[in-house]
């Protein structure tokens, strides 16, 4: 027990050593920019499959964003700052953009909180280089709809992805599907940085060892 106890704690604490966790405080509304219509169905089915998941909802539309799960696909970093208002939803866009090529990175994902420190916003960059342009949708959908659907910490799945291959299908690995449960539990807090908060979630899982 106390080594899953440790796991869990680890999905949540930062490189730096910080204990952060947080969870969305309000319905999600997604919206998928750069994509044909079939991946957007592909990927509104996942998200929404592991909102069901959570016990959190969905909604039609955000009172202050629109939409507040916005998941932008390009070719090229370069691209971003040539989509209409984006640096307004997301400071200092330029050099991020320069961060971005200078790593070579292909996905990257931000996160924006309300004043109780619940999620109120996410925003997910997806270059398609060779390595993503190899995963299938189904499994991009997902890998990102349960990567959003908590702050998860930086390392959280360096050793271990999120997802499962089974007989050639993604599948969300049981033990994280169990947290992501745990987590939304409406007794739970949507914001929290005491470590002792894995030991509540631990509590909450009942998956025999």
């Amino acid at each position: 027990m106390e080594e899953r106890n440790q796991d869990i704690a680890a999905l949540f604490t930062r490189a730096d050593g910080n204990y952060v966790f947080a969870r969305w405080g309000r319905p999600i509304v997604p919206v998928v920019f750069g994509v044909d219509d079939a991946t957007l169905a592909v990927f509104k089915g996942a998200i929404e499959a592991v909102v069901t998941l959570a016990g959190h909802q969905m909604a039609e539309t955000d009172p202050e964003l629109g939409a507040n799960f916005m998941i932008f696909f390009c070719r090229d970093w370069a691209e971003l700052p040539q989509v209409p208002h984006l640096d307004a939803l997301v400071p200092d866009l330029l050099p991020l953009v320069a961060k971005l090529q200078q790593a070579d990175a292909n996905q990257y994902r931000i996160f924006r909180f309300d004043a109780a420190g619940a999620i109120r916003a996410a925003f997910v960059f997806l270059r398609m280089d060779d390595h993503l342009g190899a995963v299938s949708a189904d499994t991009l959908a997902l890998s990102q709809a349960v990567q959003t659907i908590l702050l998860w910490s930086d390392t959280a799945f360096d050793q271990q992805p999120p997802l499962a291959m089974i007989e050639g299908n993604a599948v969300l690995r049981p033990e994280i599907a169990d947290v992501i449960r745990a987590a939304y539990d409406p007794v739970m807090p949507a914001m929290d940085r005491d470590a002792s908060h894995a030991l509540r979630l631990q509590a909450r899982i009942t998956r025999p060892s």
